[in-house]
C-alpha cells in the first residue's frame, strides 16, 4: 500500500494497513460505519488485505472466514497474520484484529491457492434480471454512512420497511446490482466486502429494522486476479437469500455475478437478530 492513503479510493483508504514493527496497523473509517461499528465487509477486506500484502503469500484467495467477536470501536487497531501451513498448492493463514483495551475483536482464516489451468464447468446460471442501466438506483441519502459508499439497484426484493413489522413474513430474496460509489474495479478485496453488502435478510422478511449483526461469514472465491482483469467490471449482480430464522439466529446466502454471467464468489453467513 502507498504511504499516502489519502490519494486512494475511499474503500482502499478504509481497508488500508501499514507495517509498524512486527505488527500491521489500521484505523476504522467513518465513511464505512454501520450501526454500532464498521461495515463488516470492510473488516473482512482489511483482514484479507493483510494476507494479500504479506511477503510470504503465494497464490490467490480461495476461501475467507471472518468471525466478528466483539464490536470494533472507532479508532486504531492492529492486525496479526500467521502462516499456519503451506504446501505446493495452498497456504492456510490465521488473522487476528485487536484493539487496545478490547483485545481480540475479529478473527479470520484464509486459504490461498495456486489456480492452475484445468477443465472448467459452471453449473449455476445467472438469474435473468433487467440490466443495471434499466434499474433505478436507491437514493444516496441513506441513513448509515457505509451504505452511501455503494450504489444499489434492486432488480427484485427491494427493501420495503414500514412503521410496524410484517404480520406475515415477506421473501428473503433480493437481486441487486452493486457497485462502489465512486466506481472502483472489482477485485478480490471488493468481492470480500460485497459479499456482506446486503441488508440483513431479517429486515426484508419482517419489513423493518431490528437489532442485527453478522457473527461469522465465509466467502469462496471462484476467480483469480487474471479472471477479474479480463472481466474488467466495476459492478456486479448480488443475489442474497436465507433459509431459516430461529432462536435469535439466521443464515444468509449470497452469490456475486459478473454482468457477463460469470459466478465470481459465493458466501454464507450466520447472523444474530432480535425480533
Amino acid at each position: 500500500m502507498p504511504s499516502d492513503l489519502t490519494t486512494l479510493h475511499p474503500f482502499d483508504q478504509a481497508t488500508g494497513i501499514r507495517a509498524e514493527g512486527d505488527h500491521l496497523t489500521g484505523a476504522t473509517s467513518d465513511l464505512y460505519w454501520a450501526f454500532v461499528g464498521p461495515f463488516g465487509g470492510a473488516t473482512a477486506a482489511t483482514m484479507l488485505r493483510a494476507v494479500l500484502d504479506h511477503g510470504e503469500r503465494r497464490g490467490e484467495p480461495l476461501a475467507l472466514t471472518v468471525n466478528y467477536c466483539a464490536p470494533i470501536q472507532r479508532g486504531g487497531f492492529a492486525v496479526d497474520v500467521r502462516l499456519v501451513r503451506a504446501n505446493r498448492s495452498s497456504q492456510h493463514w490465521a488473522i487476528e484484529l485487536t484493539q487496545a483495551g478490547e483485545g481480540v475483536v475479529a478473527t479470520a482464516t484464509a486459504v490461498f491457492a495456486e489456480r492452475r489451468p484445468s477443465w472448467s464447468h459452471q453449473a449455476a446460471a445467472m438469474p435473468q434480471v433487467r440490466p443495471a442501466a434499466e434499474v433505478p438506483a436507491l437514493p444516496n441519502d441513506k441513513s448509515s454512512s457505509w451504505l452511501r459508499q455503494y450504489e444499489f439497484r434492486f432488480a427484485s426484493g427491494d427493501p420495503r420497511f414500514g412503521a410496524t413489522l410484517n404480520e406475515q413474513p415477506a421473501s428473503a430474496r433480493s437481486e441487486v446490482w452493486l457497485s462502489d460509489s465512486p466506481p472502483r474495479p472489482v477485485d478480490a478485496l471488493s468481492l470480500a466486502a460485497m459479499a456482506d453488502a446486503f441488508f440483513g435478510r431479517i429486515f426484508h422478511v419482517r419489513g423493518g429494522l431490528v437489532p442485527f449483526g453478522t457473527v461469522s461469514m465465509t466467502t469462496y472465491f471462484h476467480v483469480d486476479a487474471a479472471d477479474l482483469a479480463a472481466e474488467a467490471i466495476t459492478g456486479l449482480l448480488g443475489v442474497a437469500d436465507a433459509h431459516v430464522f430461529h432462536k435469535s439466529y439466521a443464515d444468509q446466502t449470497a452469490e456475486l455475478w459478473s454482468p457477463s454471467g460469470r459466478l465470481l464468489a459465493t458466501s454464507q453467513q450466520i447472523a444474530y437478530f432480535k425480533a
